[in-house]
Parts: C-alpha cells; sequence; structure tokens
C-alpha cells in the first residue's frame, strides 16, 4: 500500500504552550508575524467551578483533493505522491489563488519573497528520518505525524483506538489531519 503522510492532532493534550510555532518558524524560517502552524482556543466554556477551554492546532490539511493545486496556473503548487502538499518557490508567481483557495487558511504570501508559503511536512526532516519539528517539540504530544496507510504508525494506530473528526469534510477536500478530542491517556508506540 502507498505511503500516505497525515497528521493527527490531540486536543486534550493541547496547551497552548505554542513550542510547535516556535520551532517551525526556527526549522523553516518563517517570517515573523506569520505562521504555518496555530493553535486556536474555544474560548473559556462552562460556569465555574466547572470551566475549560479546548485548544486547537493546525497547519495545512495536506489534502486529498487540494484545492490550491487545482487552481495553481504555473504548477507551483503540488501534490507528492505520499500526500504531502508542497509549493515549488521557483514556479510560484503569487498569484494568490491558492490562498484564496484553501478553506483551511493555511497558507500566506511570504514578503521576503513574495511566493506562497505553508506548512511542508517539514520535508528536510522526514528525508532524515526525523519528525516534523512541531510533533518534536509537542510538549504534550498532541501532534503526531507519519503513514497513515500504515497499521504500526503511532497515526493509524491513534486513528483505529480513537474517535476521529476532520474539518470541513462537507468541501470535499480529503483532509489528512485527523482531530481526537477524547482524553487520549497515552501515545501508542509506533514509527
Amino acid at each position: 500500500m502507498a505511503v500516505r503522510m497525515g497528521f493527527v492532532l490531540i486536543t486534550s493534550r493541547c496547551i497552548d504552550c505554542d513550542a510547535c510555532m516556535v520551532a517551525c518558524r526556527a526549522e523553516n524560517d518563517v517570517p515573523l508575524g506569520k505562521t504555518r502552524n496555530w493553535v486556536k482556543s474555544s474560548g473559556v466554556q462552562g460556569k465555574f467551578p466547572k470551566v475549560k477551554e479546548v485548544f486547537q492546532p493546525g497547519n495545512c490539511m495536506h489534502c486529498e483533493h487540494p484545492p490550491c493545486v487545482a487552481v495553481c496556473p504555473t504548477g507551483a503548487s503540488q501534490k507528492r505522491s505520499d500526500g504531502i502538499v508542497l509549493v515549488e518557490n521557483s514556479k510560484c508567481i503569487g498569484c494568490k489563488y491558492c490562498l484564496t483557495a484553501c478553506p483551511y487558511e493555511a497558507r500566506f504570501l511570504n514578503p521576503e519573497t513574495g511566493k506562497a508559503d505553508k506548512c511542508t511536512f517539514c520535508l528536510q526532516r522526514l528525508e532524515q528520518g526525523l519528525k516534523p519539528a512541531c510533533v518534536q517539540t509537542c510538549l504534550g504530544q498532541a501532534r503526531q505525524a507519519g503513514d497513515l496507510n500504515d497499521p504500526n504508525s503511532v497515526v493509524a494506530k491513534l486513528i483505529a483506538q480513537y474517535p476521529t473528526r476532520r474539518l470541513l469534510t462537507q468541501v470535499g477536500t480529503g483532509p489528512s489531519i485527523y482531530y481526537i478530542d477524547d482524553l487520549v491517556p497515552e501515545i501508542p508506540a509506533g514509527q
């Protein structure tokens, strides 16, 4: 079975420490004021003394059917055979079509290069056998990444064990980020 890279993001483990965003910015030289990943807050919910706040980490969904690729006039936005969606800078003309097409608002125009920018799954790290920077630095292990088709990977084990949800499935993009909202007491061993 072909490799299909994706993320599992466990909201119950995210504490909004922003280590993922800092690591991504440092690893990928992301300009100040921009980000390739994020953590959104639900705001405080409930009534005292039973209050909670839920954090939802995110980044490019590395969609099965990425609209950003379909609208790119130069072929700069591409989907690899392993499911990772990238922007080839040498082909990008900064037209912003892909920014508009992404329903997840996962892209930005890099003010330094004038090119579309987004999460690359830290491809440079994957090629060295390392985890993406956001996954490596996540204190609560809320971010997990791997081959969704490999039953021995941590992401496949989590998806098999817990209920998941994906964002905006009604638009037909097939996001490769799975969210788990249940309490996950232990991260399974995996590749």
